[in-house]
């Protein structure tokens, strides 16, 4: 049921709120119904005779239990989102009142977070998050980080204020380690923020990343507040890793056993598996990662039991993994280990698998890596059987 009908350029009637999502996030911005041209900042024109019809509609039916849709109020300009954000200050009493009004107008509607950010609130917030951080207060931060959360958008104008006010990462990273009200919601909020920040940041100061950033970050792996922050995690980390020492800095923080133990735990979903083996693959092509990875006993086990099980980005992970072992780091212990636990025989499946030419290849080179200790094994006897029958 329209809830506000709004009537656009085309000469055709839809709920405000539809709508302005469509606009916001469709790849073509046309009219839904006629497929004509619908610019983003066309005129939304309040349809009141439409309106005025489903109330009555409403009234009508009232003994069914449908209730009256409430007329609505006009959408606030931008001078009223000035206002609230020119107030927002710390002080001993921080009235978190325009705070809140701020958040539950940006959870409203599309037209109320565009209008926000159009008035400056992005960067207002930013600032409120920083101060936040250097006067250790935690009062209203989870407000803050909600709206930064409901309005963030990248652009020049983000990047810029990122890469400008350098402490925005830090203050955000403060969250994790801070005993607040309401903290899975508030900790998962301030990693979702946090990826959309180091999103645009440059690799300036991606390279310069401190130790408490990758320990505030464990924190949410091993707190597993919730799937979607575990995800937002796993990317921020993947995101920054190919950067200065990042990679060491990740490898120190004890990464590489937790993001074991988070698979062997049982990923949610598809795409966690994904972006932990993703991520484990570039801790493994430098000489620490592979020897915390080797460190854990159900590493190897783990990695090959994924193999041809979970997706072809994954399995492109996976082999690649057993390939940085393979070569670097294959002492007789370890090759005997990947024979035990049946990482070899993956290997040989994958050649008989419908999988990609170059996987196919890295495969073989892994199999001719240590063809002396793997000949008499059976599973390279059957894979000869069956690849080459008589």
């Amino acid at each position: 049921m329209m809830r506000d009908p709004v009537t656009a350029v085309t000469g055709i009637t839809y709920d405000r709120e539809s709508i302005e999502k469509w606009l916001s996030t469709a790849n073509s911005t046309v009219c839904p119904v006629t497929k004509q041209p619908l610019p983003r900042n066309s005129d939304l024109t309040p349809n009141h005779t439409l309106r005025r019809l489903i109330q009555a509609w409403c009234t009508g039916n009232a003994s069914k239990g449908v209730d009256r849709i409430p007329t609505p109020k006009s959408p606030p300009n931008k001078s009223f989102f000035l206002g609230l954000i020119r107030d927002l200050d710390i002080s001993e009493d921080l009235d978190l009142t325009k705070l809140k009004k701020l958040e539950d107008l940006a959870k409203e509607s599309e037209n109320n977070r565009k209008g926000m950010a159009d008035a400056g609130a992005i960067k207002a917030i930013s600032l409120f998050i920083i101060k936040l951080f250097k006067e250790s207060k935690v009062s209203g931060v989870g407000e803050a980080l909600n709206i930064l959360n409901l309005i963030w958008a990248p652009s020049s104008e983000t990047t810029a204020l990122v890469n400008e006010n350098k402490t925005i990462i830090e203050a955000v990273t403060w969250v994790f380690h801070c005993s607040i009200d309401n903290h899975v919601m508030v900790k998962s909020t301030a990693i979702s923020v946090l990826k959309m920040i180091v999103g645009v940041a440059n690799s300036s100061l991606l390279e310069r990343l401190k130790p408490e950033f990758f320990g505030g970050i464990m924190r949410i792996l091993k707190e597993k507040i919730s799937p979607q922050a575990t995800k937002s995690a796993l990317r921020v980390l993947i995101e920054v890793c190919p950067w200065g020492m990042n990679r060491m800095k990740i490898v120190e923080s004890d990464a590489v056993f937790h993001l074991i133990e988070l698979e062997l735990a049982g990923s949610p979903d598809k795409k966690t598996t994904e972006l932990i083996f993703c991520l484990l693959a570039h801790l493994c092509s430098c000489a620490d990662g592979r020897a915390k990875f080797l460190r854990h006993a159900g590493s190897i086990a783990m990695v090959s039991k994924r193999v041809l099980r979970v997706s072809p980005a994954t399995d492109d992970q996976a082999v690649h993994i057993l390939d940085l072992i393979s070569k670097f780091s294959a002492t007789n212990d370890v090759v005997l280990e990947m024979l035990r636990v049946g990482a070899v025989s993956k290997v040989c499946m994958v050649l008989q698998a419908d999988c990609a030419p170059y996987l196919k290849k890295k495969a073989r080179e892994i199999l001719r890596l240590h063809k002396n200790v793997w000949n008499n094994s059976p599973c390279i006897q059957i894979y000869l059987l069956t690849r080459y029958p008589r």
